[in-house]
């Protein structure tokens, strides 16, 4: 509980006690008023004060003018004991409100203490100087000592650790990093001192993208919160309107065509016992709150939606097209062999390496790991690197072409099919074939748990786009359980296939694509709901999606699913509550049933019920 918190609670208890004390004393005319007129500005005159300034300000109907009104309306007709106890109720439902949001932003407040405060690095006398993580270039060595965040993303050049990445994925396993490993940002390094070279500057890290996601996840509203801010500017005037109608109208009938007494206290009671019930708080708190709770208990799992926009759209996915490589396999491609036609293994494999050596591309990656030694680029010239093809160089004067059978057709090379499973690269030397290399890439742990899970959330077609051949693609589908599999693509040829998806379904049904790679940005942008990879995926394609998984781990996009699914319920439970019990209360007060205690339940009981329930929202552990 923070100071300002724990001022408001001690103004209640001094409120509390000072009413119940005037209670048991028999007081009666101006000393019972003025008595019950110090709990009451104890309690009350922040929210006074409040009102008189909307009045200033010309933006007079909020729940402070209808608080403000009741109450002293209640004290001028001598109901002296519901005044003091409709503004002292009021206040311990903001309190309690007060207090569930700041349990619903602890998730996210713990996340941003993930943010570095500074970054060691060695001087000219060789001790370890703390700078702020902006002023650090690229390609900086940086120490970090055991305790200490990792301040910039970076390849470690020195040393072995432990690291906990719980605050970046929810993952509560730590995680061991040697040297030659890529780590990122926000990490805590829980045992070794580690020398990190920096590969990006401190606003392009990790721990950077994700703070900023998180600080403008909640400017993105969802059309419920729109129409819920829509409807409290048009309600706010309309009930204040129609309380003056039940306080005015009713005795100048009874008055000027009934021939009766007016009874303008009695109707006046009942206009304002009919604003206390109207104040629209439940619903103005406990959605915003809903959405909230829902965006602060994914992101302490590792998901980070970008927006609570997004939660709601989330909650509609029936189509899930998936990336295959980093997606749904673990991008860590090996190779598992070389089917030589005129080379020896060894020498085909170099002329590979050689040529996809300046491709950041897992394959070139894997093809340079399994040749072993040092590449000197010198021999390398005339590079061309061709989209969904491979590559062409020259390598010591001789013309090396790597890739599928697309650029072998392209070239008008024969080339010979391969039996095995995998990624194949056909190579050919001037023109000519030279065989060919086998890469395979492995499925993740969780891949086929996913795809059963996403089926068992109600998602009714699952579909897997890739560039890669046919073979593969078929062959990783039918492992995983995925209905439909595309593959051979182009980046552009994924969009197109992603928008003819969308034609198709229906239009209530949302389409979401997973993807990690920057090729994969395009058609995050496309779908409804894009979803990245965010510890192994490119920065262009956590950039261009909507959800990003901190962990890498696709069974969070079920998780993710489910976590929209109750926020959105909760949402709704809210929404048919909070106005079910008003409109019984309003219409009980205006025929004079309900009091001034009923209309306290009608205004800080629904409040508070409402935002029990969207707290609920932030546990999706067991989801």
């Amino acid at each position: 509980m923070n100071k300002k918190q724990k001022k408001v609670l001690m103004r209640i208890v001094v409120s509390a006690i000072l009413v119940v004390v005037l209670v048991l004393l028999p007081l009666e005319g101006y000393v019972e008023l003025a008595l019950f007129m110090i709990p009451y500005l104890i309690i009350g005159y922040d929210i006074l004060k409040k009102a008189v300034k909307g009045i200033v300000n010309r933006q007079v109907f909020d729940e402070n003018f209808l608080m403000a009104v009741a109450t002293v309306g209640a004290i001028i007709l001598g109901d002296y004991k519901e005044g003091v106890a409709v503004m002292l109720f009021y206040q311990i439902g903001e309190l309690f409100q007060s207090y569930a949001v700041g349990k619903s932003r602890k998730n996210i407040s713990e996340l941003m203490d993930i943010r570095p405060d500074y970054a060691n690095i060695e001087n000219e006398d060789g001790e370890l100087e703390q700078v702020d993580p902006d002023e650090v270039e690229i390609g900086t060595i940086i120490i970090v000592k055991p305790g200490e965040k990792v301040p910039i993303d970076g390849i470690i050049v020195e040393g072995n650790t432990t690291l906990n990445t719980s605050a970046l994925t929810g993952e509560s396993l730590p995680r061991d990093a040697a040297a030659g490993e890529e780590i990122i940002s926000g990490c805590i390094n829980m045992t070794g001192v580690i020398k990190v070279r920096t590969t990006k500057e401190f606003g392009e890290s990790t721990v950077s993208k994700i703070l900023d996601l998180v600080e403008n996840s909640s400017s993105r509203k969802s059309k419920s919160e729109d129409f819920m801010a829509k409807f409290a500017r048009y309600y706010t005037p309309t009930v204040c309107y129609s309380a003056l109608a039940l306080a005015v109208l009713p005795p100048l009938v009874r008055m000027l065509f009934l021939s009766l007494s007016p009874e303008w206290s009695d109707w006046i009671m009942r206009a304002l016992t009919f604003l206390v019930i109207s104040c629209p708080c439940a619903l103005v708190i406990s959605i915003p709150l809903s959405f909230f709770a829902g965006l602060g208990g994914a992101s302490h799992e590792g998901v980070l939606i970008k927006g609570s926009n997004y939660l709601e759209t989330l909650s509609k996915t029936r189509y899930v097209v998936f990336d295959k490589t980093g997606t749904m396999t673990q991008g860590v491609f090996e190779v598992s062999g070389v089917h030589h036609h005129t080379l020896d293994p060894d020498q085909l494999l170099e002329y590979a390496a050689l040529a996809e050596c300046y491709s950041t591309h897992p394959i070139s990656r894997s093809l340079q790991k399994a040749y072993g030694k040092s590449i000197d680029k010198n021999r390398v010239s005339d590079v061309q690197e061709i989209s969904g093809n491979g590559v062409i160089a020259k390598v010591d004067g001789i013309t090396v072409a790597a890739g599928n059978y697309k650029l072998m057709n392209k070239l008008g090379i024969d080339y010979a099919d391969c039996h095995s499973v995998g990624t194949v690269v056909h190579m050919a030397l001037d023109d000519q074939y030279a065989g060919h290399i086998l890469i395979s890439d492995l499925l993740k742990p969780n891949a086929g748990e996913a795809v059963r899970a996403l089926k068992k959330a109600g998602v009714s077609r699952t579909v897997m786009l890739t560039g890669d051949n046919r073979n593969v693609a078929e062959y990783v589908a039918s492992e995983l359980g995925i209905d439909e599999v595309y593959s051979e693509l182009l980046p552009a040829d994924k969009v197109s296939m992603v928008e003819k998806l969308i034609a198709e379904k229906k239009e209530k049904e949302k389409l979401v694509f997973v993807g990690d790679g920057i090729n994969d940005a395009p058609v995050l942008s496309r779908a409804d709901i894009g979803i990245a990879m965010g510890a192994l995926g490119s920065d262009a394609a956590i950039e261009a999606a909507d959800v990003v998984l901190m962990d890498d781990d696709p069974l969070k996009i079920a998780k993710a699913i489910r976590i929209s699914r109750k926020c959105i319920r909760i949402v709704y439970e809210n929404i048919y509550f909070a106005i079910g019990i008003k409109v019984i209360c309003l219409i009980l007060g205006a025929l004079g049933i309900a009091n001034m205690w009923l209309a306290i339940f009608a205004d800080v009981g629904v409040m508070v019920i409402a935002v029990l329930n969207a707290i609920r929202a932030l546990y999706v552990k067991n989801l």
